[in-house]
């Protein structure tokens, strides 16, 4: 978590924003799921994270980030990025069926969960990160 929040401040100056940038950023959620899976489980549920991710990037409008990470010293903590435009899309996002397979076919490989919502500290370089992943 720290990381995620200490890269976007050292790849993003600090500048001001404008009224209106405001109003579409303070709307967006910005959260990080810590996901602890049982080892048996793993790549069962590594697939499942790859496949919602993938699927909400591709066909909602309002799923801005689907981004799962594994820690590279324990293998069975699972990090999700998760970024919506807004509480309508997260509402819907959590409707669909592709979310709904995955929450239904990993709850017994999940051990633990915590959906830790986020405050954006630089909202302004969200184009900036995104636009820097294409190069």
């Amino acid at each position: 978590m720290k990381n995620v929040l200490l890269f976007i401040l050292l790849l993003c100056p600090i500048v001001s924003m404008a009224q209106e940038q405001t109003k579409i950023d303070s709307t967006m959620i910005v959260r990080i799921s810590e996901i602890e899976v049982y080892p048996e489980y793993l790549t069962e549920y590594l697939e499942f994270a790859h496949d919602v991710g993938a699927t909400s990037v591709k066909e909602e409008p309002g799923v801005i980030c689907i981004y799962p990470m594994q820690q590279l010293r324990n293998d069975c903590q699972i990090r999700i990025l998760e970024i919506y435009a807004s509480q309508e899309a997260y509402q819907h996002h959590i409707k669909t069926q592709h979310f709904q397979t995955y929450k239904q076919g990993t709850l017994h490989m999940v051990k633990s969960l915590d959906l830790v919502d986020m405050r954006q500290m630089a909202p302004e370089c969200l184009p900036l990160i995104f636009n820097k992943a294409k190069e």
